[in-house]
């Protein structure tokens, strides 16, 4: 009933692939930092380069980004990996004989349509260079913090 975890998958290889060897990694690699299977990371890769976000060779150079980081927003990476268009879908059978089933569509479409269109205003906004400036000021912090506490976690 939420988005894909297809999404968030799609932005840390992203990520990777900017911070990656070489500019390019292979799938082993990025399934290792996001936790998933390598055949995951392929899907989510095949539906990046469709979008032409990133680029492929078969062997083991792996992908590499189409462009820059800070010319991808999170709405493109949205639309490349998510297969339904929005958030909302009314559920399929509502009874035509009863006054709710029979209206619920008609009376949820605008709120649906303006959250969605909220959503992608959001995600068009924000742009993977952003994303990752902010993942290394943390990642930065997290480091100070370890260092400050004699190697402790909090």
């Amino acid at each position: 009933m939420t988005i894909a975890t297809r999404f968030s998958i799609a932005v840390h290889v992203l990520m990777l692939l900017d911070a990656g060897p070489d500019g390019a990694a292979t799938s082993e690699w990025m399934a290792a930092s996001v936790g998933v299977n390598p055949v995951t990371v392929r899907t989510v890769v095949g539906l990046l380069r469709r979008a032409g976000i990133v680029h492929t060779q078969q062997g083991v150079s792996g992908a590499r980004l189409a462009r820059p980081l800070a010319q991808i927003t999170l709405l493109d990476v949205y639309r490349a990996v998510e297969r339904t268009r929005g958030l909302f879908s009314i559920h399929a059978k509502p009874n035509p004989a009863c006054p709710v089933g029979a209206n619920i569509q008609a009376a949820l479409e605008g709120c649906f349509s303006s959250a969605q269109a909220a959503l992608e205003a959001t995600l068009e906004a924000t742009n993977l260079q952003q994303v990752l400036d902010d993942v290394l000021q943390r990642a930065g912090r997290e480091r100070a913090h370890v260092q400050t506490n004699g190697g402790e976690h909090p």
